[in-house]
């Protein structure tokens, strides 16, 4: 299960890099997001929920 969610992320964080033209113009929000969620999962690590 932790694997499957490390590649999610790191294709999401692949996803969501202003350099691609199809994310030119999102802004600063689904990095955001990512960011988020990478706080999230790092929190349930130390805490031994995931």
């Amino acid at each position: 299960m932790t694997t499957i969610l490390l590649i999610v992320l790191i294709l999401l964080l692949l996803g969501v890099v202003p350099a691609w033209p199809h994310s030119r113009g999102w802004g600063y929000g689904p990095s955001g997001i990512v960011g988020v969620l990478v706080i999230v999962l790092l929190l349930m690590l130390l805490t031994g929920r995931l």
